[in-house]
């Protein structure tokens, strides 16, 4: 090193900043001009001086890497970014809370329409008197989830890849328990406007929740656990509709007394507003944007990426991807399809079942869809994880979505109950199962992209789909109770939907973008190991040469 390149070193070095050179591993020499190595590192960059003179207040050496034979300073940051991979025991923390403040949030998305016929007689006061709107309105407690979402999401997505997973966490939280207490206040027969006023105030918060599982996955999960992980995030949601679907009926039962009534929605609204309450506390304590050090290389280069692109380019660059788009649809189409059979379950079940127990069976027979989903959905996951089978595995689920759709159509006029729950829980196995094999697909094919705005697109897509298909059910329910069209109608479209949703699924190339980076980056590692190790026989030989020469 020239004495110009020392006297132009730092004056002053960070505490805990360290000096560092490529040949770390070969005692910090530094290769002279003819490539042997020569004087320890920290002389050349102060004489003869002892290298304590360059530690910092914590007794460590500032890092440098060396551009030709000029050492240059590395921040503690940057080398934290391109070199440290770790995963930590927190994440685990992290994961179970959101899975805590998932769940809460899609009760209250289900809780409301599995007692439509409860709503309806107690509500009566306040809703139109037109069957058909009066449908619609009831309808729309559910809808206003899809709604809020379609044009929310783009603006919740900026925030999430500006201020991260907290930030978003919290925001959602916070509007999540709001809603609830709302709820609190609309337990009077004339007061349907308040409700639906809470229930817009927690479709808002979901907004903050859906993008989230493969986000937090990604940011906080090694490779080899990332699509559990995000399996395990979207299990959140699905519990929190399986618990919606069941205790609803059971603490709100039907009565000719409106007082019995109110005084159940009561316990069913306070209840909720509690938990959520606990976990927005919880949450301000121990939810975080993310961990100390990147859990792994494919996540350091989205972190650099995602710090050189704005969200704008990074959307127009997802929307110019066709095989997204494709998948954008048949994602849309699949969930929008679950959403819409959530929403009408009820009214669907009384018409071909019209009992008084009707209703509670319809709970019951959500309560199968979603926890044979959340298996579904775990076991796809570690599908993924083991195989890496994307395409495929998206595939063969879409097409067993559809056969089991269609037998759940023709078989549900039958009356053999079993039966009912059988074909329900394979409806939800492979329709719920979907959901985080279909946010990882779009995670690989538009790999270095930000997972929170291409899971943010497909959920639009579903909320989009799942209002189309419940506006045009409830339509189809309204004249089969007529006598217009035949009871099966509303579930033949969806079926409909699903066999070109299948078609579409077929033309999406499977190119693995994120495991191709991977693999590249395992296999630069490889050869620079493989280069370290001839470097240090190299130096072996010399070493022995020289001595024989001294001998």
């Amino acid at each position: 090193m020239s004495n110009t390149q020392t006297k132009d070193r730092p004056s002053q070095v960070d505490d805990g900043a360290h000096w560092h050179s490529d040949q770390e591993d070969e005692d910090d020499l530094l290769p002279s001009a003819n490539g042997t190595t020569g004087r320890p590192l920290y002389k050349e960059m102060n004489g003869d001086a002892s290298p304590k003179s360059w530690l910092g207040s914590k007794g460590k050496l500032p890092e440098v890497h060396l551009n030709g034979n000029s050492p240059h300073f590395v921040p503690p940051l940057e080398r934290q970014k391109s070199k440290s991979v770790k995963v930590f025991k927190r994440r685990w923390a992290i994961l179970i809370l959101f899975v805590c403040y998932s769940l809460s949030n899609a009760f209250q998305w289900i809780h409301l329409n599995i007692i439509y016929d409860v709503l309806d007689n107690f509500y009566n006061a306040s809703l139109p008197s037109d069957s058909y709107q009066r449908q619609v309105s009831i309808d729309w407690l559910s809808m206003i989830y899809m709604l809020a979402y379609i044009p929310l999401i783009f603006p919740a997505t900026w925030l999430l890849d500006k201020k991260g997973l907290r930030v978003c966490g919290l925001v959602g939280g916070f509007l999540n328990c709001l809603g609830s207490w709302i709820k609190c206040a609309s337990v009077a027969e004339e007061r349907f406007p308040v409700l639906m006023f809470a229930q817009t105030i927690c479709a808002t918060a979901q907004i903050f929740i859906l993008g989230i599982p493969a986000r937090l996955a990604a940011v906080w999960f090694g490779p080899d656990e990332v699509s559990r992980a995000t399996a395990y995030g979207v299990f959140g949601n699905q519990v929190g509709v399986a618990i919606g679907f069941l205790l609803p009926p059971l603490i709100v039962p039907n009565s000719d007394n409106l007082a019995d009534i109110q005084d159940n929605m009561n316990i069913m609204f306070y209840g909720t507003a509690s938990l959520t309450t606990l976990i927005f506390i919880v949450m301000c304590f121990v939810f975080k944007k993310e961990p100390p050090c990147p859990p792994s290389k494919a996540q350091v280069m989205m972190v650099e990426d995602m710090e050189n692109e704005n969200y704008l380019s990074s959307l127009k660059k997802l929307l110019k991807n066709p095989y997204f788009i494709i998948l954008t649809i048949t994602y849309g189409v699949n969930t929008g399809s679950y959403y819409a059979i959530g929403t009408l379950l009820n009214p669907v079940y009384l018409m071909e079942h019209p009992t008084d127990s009707a209703g509670v069976i319809a709970g019951q027979l959500g309560l199968t869809i979603v926890v044979a989903g959340i298996g579904g959905s775990i076991l796809a996951g570690v599908w993924l994880d083991k195989t890496k089978w994307y395409k495929s595995t998206t595939l063969g689920i879409y097409i067993l979505s559809l056969v089991s759709m269609l037998i759940f159509t023709f078989t549900l006029g039958l009356p053999i109950p079993w039966l009912h729950f059988v074909i329900a829980g394979l409806l939800g196995f492979f329709m719920t199962g979907y959901l985080p094999v279909g946010f990882e697909f779009a995670a690989e094919i538009t790999y270095p992209s930000s997972e929170g705005t291409s899971s943010g697109i497909l959920n639009a897509s579903a909320q989009l789909f799942g209002i189309i298909f419940t506006l045009s059910m409830g339509a189809l329910l309204v004249r089969a109770r007529e006598g217009a069209v035949d009871k099966r109608a509303a579930n033949l479209i969806i079926s409909g939907a699903l066999l070109l949703g299948t078609i579409a699924t077929a033309f999406i190339k499977n190119d693995l973008k994120r495991q191709a980076a991977g693999k590249d980056d395992d296999d630069d590692e490889d050869k620079e190991n493989h280069r370290r190790q001839l470097t240090s026989l190299s130096e072996d030989n010399h070493r022995v040469a020289e001595r024989l020469t001294q001998c």
